[in-house]
């Protein structure tokens, strides 16, 4: 049912589009307004704040409210590249904005994989503590979140004090401030191809230099990183050496060995990205804890695990970087949600997170054996899960990644074409980025048996 304010302010407003009052015309003013509509005072304040809010009105002080005048700005052209940055989120447009029966493509978790019904009870009540939970607080974030996360590490064998951890908001806003203070205009970067991809939007809307270094198995070629970052004099190579996204493979302890000899040998930075550290075993190897955090900046999130819309990640570097990275964000966020960070460190005290993870690991686990045997049935391979969201099914040369993710989304599935986690527009891959969560779906299994089903080999 509509209210008395919200009818005035949309008898206003039609006044205005029928252009009764024109720009710059004085509306009524409040008292004679209430007495001409038979409401309160206040009523007519609350309907002249909703025209406010909406830019239909100005008000003055000392004088009233007038029709704004408004202003036709022309549209101008985008920067070359701004639109390349944003073309390559254009499949986080897809799965932000659209809504598809089936989602195989997704980056995120299923809800029901993530609502614990007793962490979702904890959440519900709100519960966040003392009474400054209102308050902006410290801006590298809660502090007890931060000693709790400081033993988390620890149990990765990443020793760190809570001065070397920031809060973000979740793993991008990470990757923002680092490419921030990092990155120039210009500046080569190595990242990963296939990768994630909305790195390179942020990294093109930087108008860096992307040098991509191809990922397979076994993790990133390394004598292809050593000749690029020797060629191309990079100094910053992002990495995510576990469960990795898009291919869903690991990089095993040899490998993570040669690696920080190559950085150290190329003077690299490394940014480890590690968004499944929580539900992988706890004997896991990382290279920030090989390298001690002196040359490697640690990243890890909660948005993966916990809750998409819990936008909470961190990062953990060297003391002297985490305040530069806090300035930082205080200049361009001013602060994280004390109060989401309040509610993850209670939900983690309280012992609650750590049986939500052990559920989520076994349902990771089991679903991914189940993805592999059914793309297997209809005679797609996968390389095998390590224990992400995600696995990397490879198609035959004559499917098309990209035509067959169109064709899929004219039947509601959404399909993560792999030549969209490449970081150049000419670059392809024929193979799609499944999540295991959606493997097993009865209607993608069919639609893709029957795309393979229909393009034989040429010649065949």
């Amino acid at each position: 049912m509509i209210s008395r304010a919200e009818s005035i302010a949309v008898a206003v407003q039609e006044k205005i589009e029928s252009g009764e009052l024109t720009a710059g015309a004085r509306l009524l003013p409040i008292r004679v307004a209430a007495r001409a509509y038979g409401v309160s005072k206040n009523t007519v304040v609350d309907a002249y704040d909703r025209l406010v809010a909406s830019g239909q009105i100005d008000a003055r002080r000392g004088s009233g409210f007038y029709v704004a005048h408004r202003r036709i700005r022309r549209a101008q052209p985008r920067p070359e590249h701004f639109a390349e940055a944003v073309d390559l989120v254009s499949l986080l447009r897809e799965q932000l904005d659209r809504r598809f029966s089936v989602r195989a493509g997704d980056g995120r978790p299923p809800a029901s994989w993530v609502q614990s019904p007793e962490v979702n009870r904890y959440l519900a009540r709100g519960k966040v503590g003392d009474a400054d939970r209102f308050e902006y607080g410290r801006p590298q974030g809660f502090t007890p979140l931060r000693e709790t996360l400081a033993q988390t590490l620890s149990d990765r064998s990443i020793r760190v004090s809570t001065e070397q951890i920031l809060f973000t908001n979740g793993a991008n806003h990470a990757f923002d401030l680092l490419i921030r203070h990092l990155v120039k205009a210009g500046d080569p970067v190595l990242v990963e191809t296939p990768g994630y991809y909305p790195l390179f939007g942020k990294l093109r809307l930087h108008e860096a230099e992307i040098v991509g270094v191809e990922r397979g198995i076994n993790g990133p070629d390394l004598d292809q990183l050593e000749r690029k970052a020797k060629e191309s004099e990079a100094r910053l190579f992002f990495v995510q050496p576990l469960a990795h996204n898009p291919t869903g493979t690991s990089m095993d302890l040899a490998t993570m060995h040669r690696l920080l000899k190559i950085a150290e040998r190329h003077d690299l930075v490394i940014i480890e990205d590690d968004p499944f550290g929580d539900i992988l075993p706890r004997a896991t190897p990382h290279l920030a804890a090989l390298d001690g955090l002196e040359r490697v900046v640690y990243l890890g999130t909660f948005s993966k695990t916990l809750a998409p819309s819990l936008r909470c990640g961190y990062i953990a570097a060297n003391q002297q970087l985490i305040a530069s990275l806090t300035d930082i964000k205080m200049l361009t966020v001013v602060n994280t949600s004390g109060t989401i960070e309040r509610m993850i460190h209670d939900v983690i005290v309280s012992g609650r997170y750590r049986r939500h993870l052990m559920r989520l690991r076994k349902k990771v686990e089991r679903a991914g054996v189940v993805a592999v045997e059914k793309l297997r049935s209809i005679g797609l391979d996968a390389w095998q899960p390590t224990g992400g969201y995600y696995l990397w099914v490879l198609l035959p040369p004559w499917l098309d990644d990209l035509e067959l993710a169109r064709r899929a989304a004219d039947r509601s599935i959404f399909l993560a074409p792999g030549s969209l986690f490449t970081p150049l527009p000419d670059q392809r891959a024929y193979a799609l980025r499944v999540n295991v969560a959606h493997a097993a779906d009865a209607r993608l299994l069919t639609f893709l048996g029957q795309a393979v089903a229909q393009c034989p080999p040429p010649g065949g």
